[in-house]
């Protein structure tokens, strides 16, 4: 298997896979691939019951399995926004979280399961609030951030507090809690104030700068104007950036 990302701004993930090779995505993530690479659902090796985790973490029911039976294939996942594309390994006993479309693919040893979730009772989340994945298993995954991508190693006891849309990516180790900022009135989260998360040491933490949610309630105000047809179709952009399909929210 050899995996390479190309491009810069807008990437795209191109893995050549040789004969009894195969990786698996959640449905949806195909840009393009060989005509001999064989395709096939299932809900993965925990089941029914580990797909409706699947689900709860942003998540399909079903992941995809893309498998070379027929001689050396290729198969292509594209990002959907620009940032960046980059693997981390996993081990047994370790894991990762990862906003709700962090995960692109990976080798058939990666699960992702429901991280964590909280509920917004309005603004920039919507009903679907704040939804982490668990990556874990033995493998390779690949994961997708939005914009520019900032680390940080923290160490034991240090802590940073986070936007809950610029959350990336962080290992399992990493403690997490979310804090709410009283009497601090924010237009993202309506009547629920204001939202961190308060990441502490040790381990490694990605942020992303542009999570998709924030950039679609900042554009909201500018697809107001125009004809009606116009205004469906931007209200139409902006429902599928804030809802299921292409862009849910993170």
């Amino acid at each position: 298997m050899q995996a390479d990302v190309k491009g810069t701004t807008l990437p795209v993930l191109e893995v050549a896979l040789d004969p009894g090779e195969s990786l698996v995505s959640v449905h949806g993530e195909l840009s393009w691939m060989s005509p001999n690479l064989e395709m096939k659902q299932g809900t993965g090796g925990h089941g029914l019951f580990g797909g409706l985790k699947r689900m709860a973490g942003g998540g399909g029911l079903f992941l995809t399995t893309y498998a070379a039976t027929n001689g050396p294939a290729t198969v292509a996942f594209a990002a959907k926004l620009p940032g960046r594309i980059f693997p981390v390994e996993i081990a047994q006993g370790q894991g990762y979280l990862t906003h709700r479309d962090g995960f692109l693919c990976g080798t058939p040893g990666i699960t992702p399961t429901v991280g964590f979730q909280q509920s917004f009772r309005a603004g920039v989340f919507g009903g679907d609030g704040f939804v982490l994945q668990r990556l874990e298993g033995q493998g390779t995954a690949w994961i997708e951030l939005a914009g520019e991508v900032v680390t940080y190693d923290l160490g034991p006891g240090q802590g940073i507090l986070v936007h809950p849309g610029h959350i990336g990516l962080f290992e399992d180790r990493v403690g997490f809690q979310m804090s709410q900022v009283h009497g601090i009135a924010n237009k993202l989260f309506g009547g629920d104030g204001f939202w961190l998360v308060a990441l502490t040491g040790p381990g490694k933490v990605w942020l992303q700068t542009m999570p998709l949610p924030v950039l679609a309630h900042a554009l909201a105000p500018y697809l107001g104007g125009g004809s009606a047809p116009a205004n469906a179709g931007a209200a139409g952009v902006l429902g599928g950036m804030l809802g299921g399909g292409l862009g849910k929210s993170v």
